[in-house]
């Protein structure tokens, strides 16, 4: 019986042996892949090249009376009955007033520098500072008139007339010679290697301006409206100049395709403002041409003063190699 029963024991540990060498093997998933390292964190450096547009193109030049001896002198006539009009006090700087059309365009180059830190797999936050030459500058002209004129009437009829006539000019250039910006930037990836960031902060900048104003002016002589003298009057021409850093702020976005390992291509506009400045010019002076008046001096003279703001957009392109220091180095799990 003994005999019997290890046997069978036997038959069916072979039979079970032999069934389970049948069954299909059976093994665990394999873990998940590691996230990709964060490619965008490290310091980069690169180049850029790209046009500066102004926006503000209007520059105002206000002339300030400084001397009107012919008007100051006739003053006292005001009130006498057989006065119809007189000399008008400064009003001859009226021809020293105007706008000129300043566009200040041209091409801008540089390089920038910065740092980039990744934070998960779609934020990009970074620090870059850029500077460039520019030939962003522009020229313009304004032009003004002024009359008055000292009659004697009556009954509202003009017997005797001294008129003064004067017609001025100006001509304007402005423009900015470098330019520098210090910014943050915060970006969001479209794809791993595909950032879109916005990106604004401080802006500052060499500007200038020059100026040159000139006039022509004449008194004539009428009785009854008929022009019997015109006489011209000699202009010694004013210039200002005005040169200095600025500083102001710039705001804007683009996007940055890394093209290949620690290579990118990027494209951006910015806005900058670097505020506006004001400078005076020497005066713009009218010598008397008859010696009634002090024959060979100055009779008429205003001081124009003129108003130029900096500011405009930046299109640009650029490229960038990333040195990756700073980095975390990838992690790969063990298994």
């Amino acid at each position: 019986m003994r005999k019997t029963v290890s046997i069978a024991a036997l038959a069916l540990a072979l039979t079970s042996s032999a069934f389970a060498a049948d069954l299909p093997s059976y093994k665990a998933p394999p873990p998940p892949p590691p996230p990709p390292p964060p490619m965008w964190t490290g310091f980069y450096l690169g180049l850029n090249a790209g046009y500066g547009f102004g926006t503000t193109d209007r520059v105002n030049t206000v002339a300030y009376p400084m001397l009107d001896s012919l008007a100051g002198a006739t003053q006292f006539l005001n009130g006498l009955p057989f006065v119809t009009s007189n000399f008008i006090p400064g009003i001859t700087s009226l021809a020293n007033t105007g706008t000129a059309n300043v566009n200040q365009n041209g091409f801008i180059g540089g390089g920038q520098i910065g740092y980039n830190y990744q934070w998960g797999q779609s934020v990009v936050v970074g620090l870059e500072a850029d500077i460039q030459g520019a030939g962003i500058r522009g020229r313009g002209g304004y032009s003004g008139v002024s009359t008055d004129a000292l009659a004697f009437g009556v009954g509202g009829i003009n017997i005797l007339s001294l008129s003064r006539t004067a017609i001025g000019s100006g001509e304007i250039t402005a423009g900015i010679d470098w330019m520098g910006t210090v910014r943050g930037r915060l970006g969001w990836l479209a794809m791993p290697t595909l950032l879109l960031y916005g990106t604004g902060g401080l802006a500052y900048g060499g500007a200038y301006a020059n100026a040159t104003h000139s006039a022509g002016g004449n008194l004539g002589l009428s009785v009854l409206g008929v022009n019997l003298l015109s006489i011209g009057a000699p202009v010694i021409p004013g210039s200002g100049q005005y040169s200095d850093i600025r500083v102001g702020w710039t705001a804007g976005g683009g996007f940055e395709w890394m093209v290949m390992p620690n290579w990118s291509v990027k494209a951006e506009a910015l806005y900058y403002d670097l505020g506006s400045a004001s400078f005076s010019s020497s005066p713009v002076i009218a010598v008397s041409p008859v010696g009634i008046l002090g024959f060979g001096g100055p009779f008429i003279a205003n001081v124009p003063t003129t108003r130029v703001r900096y500011d405009g957009v930046i299109a640009r392109m650029g490229i960038n190699y990333h040195f990756n220091w700073g980095a975390p180095a990838p992690v790969y799990a063990k298994y």
